[in-house]
């Protein structure tokens, strides 16, 4: 078997949601069609300033981003002169990266006149 090298990662997923030739949604009849509205709310919202401001606007004064970046010069010292960075996520509001993420979707939640969300955390 060969492979390719992808050289635009931006014309991923297509329009029927697959990565490639392979790849793509496995859901439940019943969720397509709610996923697709959803799809078509998320574009509309991208591509709208207003939305954005207001993403942007929580982001900054919610979860307190952008986050600092801090130059860790013991570490670096200690391993041979690499520059260490670390980006501080972990002093975002609720002490995590999932804040960024929600925020998002309880932004397009409510611009799509939804009341409810359900999402998975990654958590297990």
């Amino acid at each position: 078997m060969s492979t390719s090298p992808i050289s635009d990662f931006h014309a991923f997923p297509d329009a029927s949601g697959h990565f490639g030739r392979y790849g793509g949604r496995f859901v439940a009849e019943t969720l397509i069609g709610p996923l697709q509205e959803l799809a078509a709310a998320y574009d509309a919202a991208r591509a709208d300033p207003a939305f954005i401001a207001a993403y942007d606007k929580d982001l900054k004064h919610y979860v307190g981003r952008p986050s600092p970046i801090y130059h860790a010069e013991r570490l670096s010292r200690e391993v041979g002169g690499a520059q260490i960075l670390l980006k501080r996520e972990d002093l975002n509001h609720t002490g995590a990266h999932k804040i960024n993420n929600t925020i998002g979707q309880a932004l397009l939640a409510s611009r799509m006149g939804k009341t409810r969300i359900i999402a998975e955390t990654g958590a297990g």
